[in-house]
């Protein structure tokens, strides 16, 4: 981290938009005052505090549990999304990565079954497994070093001025909780996500084919941040359209805009409707090009293996 707040920020509306509200949030009397127990700060995950493409991390990782149970059992090539991933469905993918809700829907269920009698620990163990040996097929970094320092810098500024944090995605809630607390410095219980349910059997809590609750995409992250929280968020930060309505529900919203192709990505693709809702509703855009002279987590970025993973 720099000494100086925001460091890694360059000078610009967003980082005055940024420092303005954060100041008047803690001014008492201000007409931008935010009393301290409603200083609740948002974030997504995925293109928000870290590099998603050419696909979020979690990806490969659900992916391979799920042709694992294929292997153990042929006659599920016939379902979603068994048959996407025999047939290399690139259309199936496409209305993955854009949150489609029937495609959604099925990888959830399949999930939910290829999981299901699993304890929290069992699963935990298995995703730090693989998290061990993941490496970017681009960047040749860990996970760790895929998250955005200037966000870092963030929490630490909100922190600073008595900000609770919370991270609130459509990926798996167990899986971001097992890198939460060393990348971010984020308990666990302030991870929200979308979820199984959870069933006490013969001593033991373990994970059920059954969501918890609404999937954390489009309205089911303001209802998720809602039902953890009991208040809605005070600052909320995505980067995609199903991030539009948990910014909506925030006093202050900061959209991050993907520009920079050099040192991360530049894309448009699910973004479309939040850039819209941003210009509409006045909400402070985040330029990765133009408004971040760091980019990704430098001392992380630094550890990079002699071989990536492939």
């Amino acid at each position: 981290m720099g000494t100086t707040p925001l460091g890694s920020w360059n000078d610009g509306a967003a980082k005055r938009e940024i420092v303005d509200f954060v100041t008047s949030a803690a001014t008492e009397g201000s007409p931008g005052f935010v009393a301290p127990m409603d200083r609740v700060a948002v974030f997504d995950n995925d293109g928000t505090l870290w590099v998603e493409k050419p696909a979020p991390v979690q990806m490969p990782f659900v992916l391979g549990k799920l042709a694992e149970r294929l292997e153990a059992d042929p006659s599920l090539a016939g379902e979603r999304p068994y048959r996407a991933i025999t047939d290399r469905d690139e259309a199936y993918f496409r209305a993955l990565n854009e949150q489609d809700p029937d495609a959604v829907a099925s990888m959830v269920e399949a999930i939910g079954s290829a999981w299901e009698g699993t304890t929290l620990a069992e699963f935990e163990a298995e995703a730090a497994r693989y998290l061990a040996s993941w490496r970017h097929e681009r960047f040749g970094v860990p996970y760790s070093g895929l998250v955005y320092q200037p966000m870092l810098e963030l929490f630490d500024y909100l922190r600073s001025h008595g900000w609770r944090l919370f991270v609130c995605s459509g990926g798996g809630r167990d899986f971001m909780r097992v890198i939460c607390e060393d990348t971010w410095g984020m308990p666990k219980e302030n991870v929200i996500g979308s979820a199984p349910e959870f069933a006490y059997r013969d001593g033991v809590l373990v994970r059920r084919a059954v969501l918890h609750g609404p999937i954390a995409l489009g309205p089911g992250k303001a209802e998720d941040v809602l039902a953890r929280t009991g208040r809605l968020p005070s600052f909320a930060v995505g980067n995609d359209d199903v991030d539009v309505e948990l910014l909506r529900s925030a006093r202050f919203a900061l959209l991050v805009v993907h520009d920079d192709d050099v040192r991360e990505y530049a894309y448009t693709d699910c973004a479309e409707r939040a850039r819209a809702a941003a210009e509409k509703h006045g909400w402070t855009t985040v330029s990765v090009k133009n408004d971040w002279n760091v980019v990704l987590n430098e001392r992380l970025t630094q550890e990079k293996p002699s071989a990536p993973h492939q």
